[in-house]
């Protein structure tokens, strides 16, 4: 999926790393990043957010079908969508990626990239590559992020609403994406990025679809926070998840 392996931040002078959990022979790995790493400290400012992950097994058995897929963000971190134009998931079905940016172009917030293993009836698996976009949207009257991701070779598309929710705890923003059986072969995912990044005007003010502050004691110049956090449920019952911490400079 939610969402871009190219551009991670680095820490320091190092790059940074990812996280990984364990759960029986599945392995879910998760790595990311703010930019820019200098923010202020007691208020948000334009940032962009780079995700990556993917399932994989250790003894090479094929990954097991992802239901749900839950993305959380810390309490500092906003999504601002006030002005900004809205992308509905009918708008985007059977699209091609220029037929989405048609359509849906105002209304982009992200871009990446996503692997796939298709498996159909009587036939053997094959894996599939696909350009993924993000586009602005509403569900029920909730804010989303609707993921448009198309493969050329076989033509493939899907469109998969992650809902915005509020939660209690360290990532009070939740995306949550449900994936119904409806949605076909696609769901056997292995390996997502994603940048999340959107500067336009609204009643003559820049804004960004995206900020985020640096949460430290104003007696330290630089410190550690809860960047993001990854879950997964899968269609046997387990659910396995991760969460990363990265630096920040407060100015």
């Amino acid at each position: 999926m939610l969402l871009l392996v190219a551009g991670l931040v680095a820490i320091g002078s190092g790059q940074a790393r990812g996280e990984r959990a364990q759960h029986g022979n599945l392995i879910l790995s998760l790595d990311g990043g703010l930019s820019p790493l200098q923010l202020p400290r007691d208020h948000s400012a334009p940032v962009s957010l780079q995700l990556s992950g993917g399932l994989q097994t250790t003894d090479g058995s094929p990954v097991p079908r992802v239901t749900r897929v839950e993305l959380g963000l810390p309490g500092k971190g906003l999504l601002d969508v006030r002005g900004l134009p809205i992308c509905r998931p009918r708008e985007l079905r059977d699209a091609t990626p220029a037929g989405a940016l048609r359509v849906c172009g105002d209304a982009l917030v992200g871009h990446g990239e996503i692997d796939a293993e298709i498996r159909l009836p009587n036939q053997n698996p094959f894996r599939i590559d696909g350009r993924l976009r993000a586009f602005n949207g509403r569900i029920d009257g909730r804010k989303a992020v609707i993921l448009h991701a198309f493969s050329p070779d076989p033509p493939s598309a899907i469109v998969l609403p992650f809902v915005l929710r509020l939660h209690p705890g360290r990532f009070k923003t939740r995306l949550i994406a449900d994936l119904p059986a409806s949605l076909g072969p696609w769901p056997h995912f292995t390996n997502f990025e994603i940048h999340l990044f959107r500067r336009y005007r609204y009643h003559g003010r820049t804004k960004s679809y995206i900020s985020a502050s640096c949460p430290i004691p104003k007696r330290q110049s630089a410190g550690f926070f809860s960047l993001a956090q990854a879950s997964f449920l899968l269609e046997d019952g387990r659910r396995i998840g991760t969460g990363i911490a990265r630096s920040c400079r407060a100015r």
